[in-house]
């Protein structure tokens, strides 16, 4: 219980901490507020999506699968 406690203490500092360290950082002149995009390659973002897809499907089949059947005591 104390560790539950501990670390969501934890995370919702570095919730409120992290916004404000960003916003104390100096931005270099010109690109203040400005994204640039980056192009990737088709080939990557298919395989980063289907990588994804897969760690999805194996934790569903982890969590669902399991759960074990439940001993019977006849």
């Amino acid at each position: 219980m104390k560790k539950a406690l501990f670390a969501s203490t934890l995370g919702l500092g570095l919730c409120f901490i992290t916004p404000a360290i960003a916003q104390e950082q100096p931005q270099e002149s010109g690109t203040m507020g400005q994204f640039r995009a980056i192009e990737q390659p088709l080939w990557l973002k298919g395989a980063v999506t289907v990588g994804g897809l897969t760690l999805l499907g194996l934790e569903l089949w982890w969590f669902l699968g399991s759960s074990g059947k439940p001993k019977q005591n006849d």
